[in-house]
């Protein structure tokens, strides 16, 4: 008969919490920025067609920059820990 080696449990890395909730703030700041962010200007120097395919990236970039700055306390301190 075949045995398989037991390995304990182990505890998940903190660090692993702490990217999804910056993760997730980033989300969140990207899709509120589509709404309520900065909009396109249309008089002597708009980008036309090509602002409308690129503002996207700006608006992620946006998003990055505000959650280093903001903090909407997702991150759970101690999680996986006992």
């Amino acid at each position: 008969m075949l045995s398989t080696p037991i390995t304990p449990a182990t505890r998940p890395d903190p660090s692993s919490s702490t990217r999804a909730s910056d993760q997730l703030e980033k989300a969140f700041l990207e899709e509120m920025l589509k709404y309520a962010g900065p909009k396109p200007s249309y008089d002597g120097f708009g980008g036309g067609a090509g602002e409308d395919q690129f503002s996207s990236f700006l608006t992620r970039e946006y998003a990055v920059i505000l959650s280093q700055d903001l903090d909407f306390g997702l991150r759970v301190e101690g999680a996986g820990t006992e």
